[in-house]
């Protein structure tokens, strides 16, 4: 049976999105979401993505996204996924509002949408919630003791401030970070150079994709760390630079935090199964 999706991206940071309730997947398709996931996820054997989303019915909230990464886990909250949502939601006229709200697995968004000249969404701010940023732990890995910024968005990361993003050793120590003892359930792992005023540039290990080029809760994840530590001014937005673009974070005194930046729908498909 054909499986009929929409290729999706925030800042290079690209799923596919399926119209429907991942727990059926199985009956429907034959594999289960995070089957498929592993499968149509591969950038030579499959579509290609960095996971797969799915917009269900939620009776509490516009609909209900289920995230499942590049390696089949199900992660918690996606803030590049969220704002492509927001824009699947408002561009297919499932919704005709420009405030909608996603329940994801870390809660509720909020999101406010802008619409371009051609009437489609192009930028989603996106309420993440509140960011608490733990004091700085020193981790072994690789040999070398890591100081690191322990972060949670509603789903955990560890931020690294580094002298130079482009030369940090993203791959290695990402993925030692990623499933060290420190961190049971795994973490993402954000790498972080201090670049301007009120500017950072990041690049990460996401947990069950490895490198992407970029990831929305890591910017906010970064970017309240970079103001609890005195890096970042949390009365102005924090510009955040990625591989794929810039994300613009906004961190309150109480710590909430609202992201905004583009979505982009790369095209549709149906893949035989």
């Amino acid at each position: 049976m054909g499986l009929k999706f929409t290729k999706m991206h925030g800042l290079g940071n690209d799923y596919l999105y399926v119209l429907g309730n991942p727990d059926r997947a199985g009956e429907r398709y034959g594999l289960d979401a995070s089957e498929l996931s592993i499968r149509l996820s591969d950038r030579h054997f499959g579509v290609g993505s960095d996971g797969m989303i799915w917009i269900a019915p939620a009776d509490d909230a516009d609909c209900l996204m289920r995230i499942f990464n590049a390696d089949g886990s199900e992660a918690m909250m996606c803030g590049n996924g969220v704002r492509c949502v927001g824009k699947y939601l408002y561009d297919k006229g499932l919704v005709d509002r420009l405030q909608v709200r996603v329940k994801t697995r870390s809660g509720m968004k909020g999101l406010e949408l802008s619409p371009g000249p051609d009437g489609m969404v192009e930028r989603v701010a996106v309420r993440m919630g509140r960011a608490t940023v733990d004091d700085e732990r020193v981790v072994e890995a690789l040999g070398a003791e890591v100081r690191l910024v322990p972060v949670d968005v509603g789903n955990p990361h560890a931020v690294v401030f580094v002298e130079d993003a482009l030369a940090a050793p993203v791959a290695s120590l990402g993925a030692a970070l990623e499933r060290h003892a420190a961190f049971p359930d795994g973490v993402n792992v954000e790498f972080v150079e201090v670049t301007g005023d009120n500017e950072l540039r990041m690049r990460v290990w996401e947990r069950g994709s490895g490198i992407t080029m970029a990831c929305g809760t890591g910017s906010c994840a970064s970017a309240a760390a970079a103001v609890r530590a005195g890096l970042a001014d949390g009365g102005r937005p924090v510009r955040v630079v990625l591989d794929g673009g810039e994300l613009l974070i906004e961190v309150a005194s109480d710590g909430e935090v609202v992201m905004t930046g583009p979505a982009a729908t790369v095209c549709e498909g149906e893949v035989e199964l």
